[in-house]
């Protein structure tokens, strides 16, 4: 039997995580790091990937971690960034999101499209860019859906909700059809994180929206825990996913939600 420090290390491991210039993304990249995965960092935000590279480069050392600044909305771009990264990666977390408020009928066919875009068709390319590259060295994939997803509880959210059902959908079906294959896919779900993104969301609602300040109150009331998660208190849970601890882990939905939808 290996040790479980041996079982939880990433040593030898090419990690990309996309989204990882704030919030999630960074969380990630710093704990795969930790664990001793050599980084690929993905966003279309350099300046922010600069700060997590630096942060990154504090734990693993000079040269651990690369950027690539991509439009994941934009599939050519993900395309190109698989047929030039060498090595392939072996670990894949797809952390990239956007949710934007806006009400059903407001939403028209751009609002749609860039939504679904980096929230669910990035999430299908840089899967398929993986598993084509990887052929039978087969790898570890975690994508990161909401649990918006499963039970929405927000006002105007339905495009973004949406987008994380398909998520974790296409997730358990591309664990069902590559798992023989060596590649073990698996979803984590976040339930209300603290990050920049939503520290931005709320600043908004307090501006403009009493309805979606009473639906916060709502929800921290619901929480067992009575607190918002960490944006690490999630990597953890990604770095045990992508590690050979979770071996046996193949399509699971991980609720990271203080216990929101238990309760």
């Amino acid at each position: 039997m290996r040790a479980m420090h041996e079982m939880l290390s990433l040593v030898g491991e090419r990690a990309l995580v996309t989204g990882a210039a704030s919030g999630i993304g960074r969380a990630v990249a710093l704990r795969l790091a930790e664990a001793g995965a050599e980084l690929v960092l993905v966003d279309r935000d350099d300046a922010g990937m600069c700060v997590t590279q630096g942060l990154v480069e504090r734990v693993a050392g000079a040269g651990a971690v690369a950027r690539e600044a991509v439009e994941l909305g934009v599939r050519e771009e993900i395309v190109s960034l698989w047929q030039r990264l060498e090595p392939v990666p072996s670990v894949l977390v797809n952390a990239a999101g956007s949710y934007p408020f806006a009400p059903f009928l407001a939403i028209d066919d751009s609002a749609y499209r860039a939504v679904m875009g980096v929230n669910l068709d990035a999430v299908f390319w840089m899967c398929q860019g993986m598993i084509r590259r990887r052929g039978s060295r087969g790898g570890s994939i975690v994508n990161i859906a909401s649990v918006e997803a499963l039970l929405p509880f927000k006002s105007d959210l339905a495009h973004y909700g949406s987008a994380k059902a398909g998520v974790i959908a296409f997730s358990r079906s591309l664990a069902r059809e590559h798992g023989g294959h060596g590649f073990r896919v698996n979803v984590v779900v976040p339930g209300g994180i603290d990050t920049p993104g939503t520290r931005r969301a709320a600043r908004e609602v307090l501006r403009l929206k009493l309805g979606r300040l009473i639906e916060g109150v709502d929800y921290s009331r619901r929480l067992p825990l009575r607190r918002l998660g960490t944006a690490d208190e999630v990597a953890c849970v990604v770095a045990f996913l992508a590690s050979d601890a979770a071996s046996y882990m193949v399509g699971s939905v991980v609720a990271v939600d203080g216990g929101f939808l238990s309760a």
